[in-house]
């Protein structure tokens, strides 16, 4: 221990050495009386009384069989260096924090950019196999389309076919049935629609063969108007699938189609 000593200008240094109590025999561990060492200081010279003071372990003997360490207040324990680990712009004691700030905030800025950009690539990922698996498998896109040969529908008949497993409804219409569905007046109707507007070739009406009203299968060529009828609660249904009697409120469902030539329709 250090403490001011009675002589102005000097410090007194204290150490005191106490027994292990090993007791090896009779004999009995003598202990020395404390000592003081009396070390110049002045204000000028501070760094007097560390150059004085040990700086390393001291170990010392006392009485038989009896030893004991002395630990001084300074040492020369090395301090761990950490320089390998720092960034170069905090290693100058001098530099101002503020000043290596903004090389700080880059490299963050770039690894947060980083990780969203991956995590946002990766989130688009997740995202886009979920929605394919909700698609249709491949049989079903097999028959998401139907090729028919208008040359097999004779003229006033109706021919059914298998669409996406519904019914499809096929009529290659006469003149005088596109010419009486033309003049039906549209305000007279529950859905209004011209015919003109449910076909692109007049001789060849395409719709769903599913009722409107609770999804029954209609008859061709049957009903009031002879289209088509739903006997299950009784809806009629004219030449251009258009409901005029019944509780269907609506009428039959017109599919995407094309015309590629004069002899083929494709449904889908």
């Amino acid at each position: 221990m250090l403490k001011p000593a009675n002589i102005p200008g000097y410090f007194k240094a204290v150490s005191q050495v106490v027994s292990n109590q090993l007791n090896t025999g009779n004999q009995i561990a003598v202990l020395p009386k404390k000592t003081s060492v009396y070390i110049p200081w002045s204000s000028s010279s501070p760094l007097a009384l560390s150059k004085a003071l040990p700086n390393g372990n001291v170990t010392i003997s006392v009485g038989p069989a009896v030893s004991t360490q002395i630990r001084w207040a300074h040492t020369d324990i090395t301090v761990p260096d950490f320089s390998n680990y720092r960034r170069d712009s905090t290693k100058d004691p001098y530099k101002k924090s503020k000043e290596s700030e903004d090389s700080r905030k880059n490299f963050t800025y770039l690894m947060a950019g980083a990780f969203s950009v991956g995590g946002a690539y990766g989130a688009k990922s997740v995202v886009t196999h979920f929605i394919s698996s909700m698609s249709a498998s491949a049989d079903v896109l097999a028959l998401a389309k139907i090729e028919i040969k208008l040359a097999d529908i004779p003229e006033g008949k109706s021919v059914t076919f298998k669409w996406r497993g519904k019914p499809l409804f096929i009529r290659h219409r006469s003149p005088s049935e596109i010419e009486s569905e033309q003049s039906v007046a549209v305000n007279t109707l529950r859905d209004p629609q011209h015919d003109n507007e449910r076909v692109q070739n007049p001789s060849f009406l395409v719709v769903i063969g599913v009722c409107t009203h609770l999804g029954c299968v209609p008859i061709a060529n049957a009903g009031d108007f002879g289209g088509y009828y739903c006997p299950c609660h009784g809806s009629h249904y004219d030449a251009s699938g258009r409901i005029r009697k019944g509780p269907a409120p609506l009428n039959l469902e017109v599919p995407p189609y094309t015309f590629p030539s004069d002899e083929l329709l494709i449904v889908g």
